[in-house]
């Protein structure tokens, strides 16, 4: 049932980025109403020019969309009265002097969930390719792999150095490789046939360890390659890294796009907007250019449709794609200007229009520092 209740609840995944709180704790959620299926939220910013206002106002609108029961969202945004501004700069100054941020994850981070229904479909070649992709576009990325004992991101990308520890901070350093940063189990196990045999709180701690003691870079976006299926993993990144947004893979069969649909329906259940679907296995083309849907048509449109979110990618059944995930060589990095590296730079860009960068800075956190400052001078003379 939508219930005011849960409409703030699911406005916490909303930050302003440089204070690292949000716009719930910041006292910004002004009015909440809802009439049927249509949502409205009024928000207060400190000033009614702020640069962030486009981004605030997108945020909560996708994160409210995501609850069952929604069908419009209408954000109204007003500046703060003078009390209201004062009373929300104290409490900043005490996150700027408390701040203990919950994950080494950057609040300016925009953190991209990919999750399927099932196995089977590419969901991890997707990842590695996206996370690539997006690198390519200039932006700093992540990518950690959260199929914490179905892993298989360092083989896809070659990966052969191990995660060690920093000696003064004892944080796990990420690797580099193909310019991005990488996390996976497979980096600290002894080889990648080594079975791990965790259950469901062992698999959520591996991940809660992957967020909170791993020495991450300012990261633009950080890139999840998720496990299939709706379980503990999945329940445990949505309380964990409250601004994750989703990517569903799926298949061309209508069956697929059945299965496919519960992990939409679990990150809605759990305040996660789903940003967009990506149909992989869509077609396999010829040198000569003509196109033969081998596995049917029609389930990634379907299934974008049925949740109200763009289809934004359709992968080609390109035999390169296996035999680079096999060998390390993925196929954005080994032919960056091919035709399916192509399909993964548009897919890329969609996405980051759909969820662009974050602003370092917000307007909120450049008048704490000002306020900070003049309490902190000496006084004239």
């Amino acid at each position: 049932m939508l219930t005011e209740e849960r409409i703030v609840e699911s406005l916490r995944g909303v930050f302003d980025p440089e204070l690292g709180s949000d716009v719930v704790d910041l006292g910004m959620v002004r009015e909440i109403s809802i009439e049927g299926g249509t949502v409205t939220v009024g928000l207060a910013l400190t000033i009614a020019e702020c640069p962030m206002r486009s981004q605030i106002e997108n945020d909560t609108a996708r994160k409210v969309k995501a609850l069952p029961g929604v069908d419009e969202v209408v954000v109204e945004t007003r500046a703060m009265t003078k009390k209201q501004r004062a009373e929300l700069m104290n409490k900043a100054r005490r996150r700027v002097r408390e701040n203990a941020e919950p994950t080494r994850v950057a609040p300016t981070t925009r953190a991209i969930a990919v999750g399927s229904g099932k196995g089977g479909v590419g969901k991890s070649s997707v990842s590695v390719n996206l996370a690539l992709a997006i690198s390519r576009l200039g932006y700093t990325v992540g990518l950690l792999d959260a199929d914490i004992w179905g892993f298989s991101i360092p083989r896809m990308l070659g990966a052969e150095a191990r995660i060690e520890a920093d000696a003064d901070t004892r944080l796990m350093r990420p690797i580099r490789i193909h310019g991005i940063e990488v996390v996976s189990t497979g980096l600290i196990v002894e080889s990648e046939e080594t079975a791990l045999m965790w259950r469901g709180l062992m698999l959520s701690k591996a991940l809660e360890q992957f967020l909170q003691q791993v020495a991450w870079s300012e990261l633009d976006y950080l890139v999840i390659d998720m496990p299939p299926g709706t379980g503990d993993i999945q329940m445990a990144l949505s309380r964990l890294l409250p601004q994750a947004e989703m990517v569903v893979v799926t298949t061309p069969p209508k069956n697929a796009q059945k299965v496919a649909v519960r992990v939409a329906d679990m990150a809605r259940r759990s305040a996660m907007p789903v940003v967009g679907v990506i149909e992989n296995m869509s077609y396999f083309e010829t040198p000569d250019g003509r196109c033969f849907e081998l596995f049917g048509s029609g389930g990634g449109r379907e299934l974008a449709d049925s949740i109200g979110i763009p289809l934004i990618g359709r992968i080609p059944l390109d035999p390169a794609l296996g035999r680079g995930a096999d060998v390390g060589e993925p196929i954005v990095a080994a032919d960056p200007d091919g035709p399916t590296a192509g399909v993964f730079a548009a897919a890329a860009r969609r996405l980051v229009e759909l969820v662009p960068p974050a602003d370092a800075e917000t307007c909120t956190g450049r008048i704490a520092k000002i306020l900070d400052d003049l309490r902190l001078a000496p006084p004239p003379g």
